[in-house]
């Protein structure tokens, strides 16, 4: 296949079918979005992605990035593929006018990335990183900051990283001990001196930008030397490769990560103040770090799912095109005749549809959460922060088995290096532990969004669930789905309910088992909600349209019905994992 990308249909069918995104343009800061402009830039990116990024997809994955005594270098094509897309305005095309922006909704940005991320996601994680990264130094840090390490990478000069996780403290981030000291003020604010190591550093350090702008969680040192405990103790720090003038700052690559998948982006392990300390600059107020990483965590989290989603659906393309090209066995019932397409098998064509209702319904959750974000206030800000767990999660799990399914249908050769559907498997996989593993997500969802910000958040949600259902109604073929769907989020409410009562570390126990069935759940109402928007396609589009609707009913028929089991536990209580005794496993 020469373009294994999302098809254009399905992005205008989401954008504007579906979200009915031109109603975004009614809010000032997106009066320029309209239907032309955003379809010329879908129209770009697809023709990037095609040119510049899908051509050394497995190129990428053999020629890894290599540390040598001058730093980590990558492939020249990825050096390559960045310099276009940064010509083409495509980091800056989703920041304000005033800093050198397109102004462009998140939404339209995030469709357009999926092509990206389609055809390259390692190459693509660059990018995602970069944009997140300058954006919440927008967001919180002073002029003279977003002037001197947000502007140039909003203009695709300098990239960015986001430095969390150390050896000893992964995803327990009251664990870490980068320290930071006092070390004056100059004109970009607070100055301080960094010394620590992070680890699992996605681009943090390459040769295909003029410079690197870490963000740094740390702990700043008290008067006696000591650190603060806690996560409340966390600070941010702007903590550039290069400083002014050119100089090394005081940052070491220790040493790469090497990955099952994702080969293309260096990751690193960073050594800060091995020389006497890093040179950083405080973003905001000290303690604040945390809080103000959840905006690039959140941004990050959503361009995750995006990506697992979009390495999904290039499975699921090639997996289509290969049962249709593939001859193997006769017609069911026939034992004469010549040999059939295997799509025409029962089973393939079962794999097919799970496939199509997977990475489909995993863009459509993203997009509609790009497209609360571009809303971001009201009803629309509590509808993102409870889904923002999912839309990490389901298209994490769901990409990676499309990509899985992909293989199966491929057969034999779907596990050799001649056919792309191995390494898209392998690249997907990191997706479950990018941006915190699932059951972190499961205890987002439990222990932050249900348990402790109250019940404001399920309401609108059961509220948009239920508009849906009642429009349904009036619908004879999505008719029979809206009593499932109501049902279903019966079931969820009971539960969380029950997560209630429990309360405590207890609710926490099950976490991750209610987070696969609120997900589902989630995930039956957006296709019920795509079904109704397909139902008023036209004629020109009735094959479309039946897809749509086959997908949405395949996953009523053998996706929702797991909701039940999923939350036996939950109801239940199950404590038979934290039970056992470590020596019984």
């Amino acid at each position: 296949m020469t373009d294994p990308l999302i098809p254009r249909r399905d992005l205008d069918f989401l954008l504007h079918d579906w979200l009915r995104i031109e109603h975004l343009t009614a809010q000032p800061r997106f009066a320029e979005a309209g239907r032309e402009t955003v379809d010329a830039v879908l129209d770009l990116g697809e023709q990037l992605a095609v040119k510049y990024f899908l051509p050394h997809y497995k190129a990428a994955d053999i020629a890894e990035p290599r540390l040598e005594a001058d730093g980590v270098h990558v492939l020249p094509a990825i050096g390559t593929a960045m310099r276009h897309y940064a010509e083409a305005g495509l980091f800056s095309a989703g920041f304000a006018e005033e800093l050198g922006g397109m102004s462009l909704p998140y939404v339209v940005c995030s469709a357009v990335f999926a092509d990206f991320a389609a055809a390259n996601v390692a190459a693509a994680a660059y990018p995602m990183l970069t944009v997140a990264n300058a954006r919440l130094i927008a967001t919180f840090g002073s002029p003279a900051q977003i002037a001197r390490f947000a502007r140039p990478q909003i203009a695709g000069e300098w990239f960015g990283t986001m430095c969390l996780s150390e050896p000893q403290a992964g995803s327990a981030l009251s664990e870490i001990r980068t320290s930071a000291v006092a070390d004056g003020v100059d004109a970009w604010g607070a100055r301080y001196r960094l010394t620590g190591n992070k680890m699992w550093i996605s681009g943090g350090d390459q040769d295909i930008s003029a410079n690197i702008v870490h963000l740094v969680l740390a702990k700043v040192a008290g008067a006696d030397g000591k650190l603060p405990a806690g996560t409340g103790g966390l600070s941010l720090f702007i903590v550039p490769k290069l400083l002014e003038g050119g100089a090394r700052n005081d940052v070491t690559v220790a040493g790469l990560n090497h990955k099952m998948g994702y080969r293309g982006t260096a990751n690193c392990l960073l050594n800060f103040g091995e020389g006497g300390g890093a040179l950083g600059w405080l973003v905001g107020e000290p303690g604040q770090g945390l809080r103000q990483m959840f905006v690039m965590m959140n941004e990050a989290r959503i361009g995750v799912g995006i990506g697992a989603a979009a390495v999904g659906y290039r499975g699921y393309r090639h997996a289509l095109a290969y049962a249709r090209e593939r001859l193997q066995g006769r017609a069911t019932g026939s034992r004469d005749g010549p040999p059939v397409a295997i799509i025409a098998h029962a089973d393939v064509r079962r794999m097919l549809l799970q496939q199509k209702a997977y990475v489909e319904g995993a863009l459509a959750l993203c997009l509609y959460c790009a497209a609360l974000s571009d809303a971001a206030q009201g009803e629309a800000e509590l509808l993102l922060g409870l889904l923002t767990p999912v839309a990490k999660t389901w298209p994490s799990i769901y990409g990676l088995k499309a990509n899985d399914i992909a293989i199966q249908i491929h057969g034999g050769y779907g596990y050799t290096r001649d056919f792309d559907v191995e390494q898209l498997y392998r690249d997907n996989r990191l997706n479950p532990i990018h941006e915190g593993t699932t059951g972190i997500q499961g205890i987002d969802l439990v222990g932050r969004k249900l348990l402790r910000e109250g019940d404001a958040a399920m309401a609108v949600l059961g509220l948009r669930i239920a508009a849906t259902s009642a429009a349904a109604r009036g619908e004879t073929i999505l008719s029979p789905l809206a009593s499932l769907l109501d049902n279903a989020w019966g079931q969820i409410v009971a539960a969380a309910a029950r997560l209630r009562d429990i309360g405590g570390a207890a609710a926490l126990d099950n976490a991750t088992a209610f987070l696969d069935a609120f997900g589902h759940v989630v995930m039956a109402w957006l296709w019920l909600d795509q079904g109704l928007a397909a139902a008023r396609l036209g004629a020109e589009d009735r094959d479309f349209a039946a897809g749509k609707l086959a997908a949405c009913r395949y996953f009523y028929e053998s996706e929702l019905p797991l909701v039940t089991p999923w939350l036996m536990p939950v109801i239940a209580a199950s404590t038979v994992h934290i039970a056992i005794a470590d020596d019984q496993f």
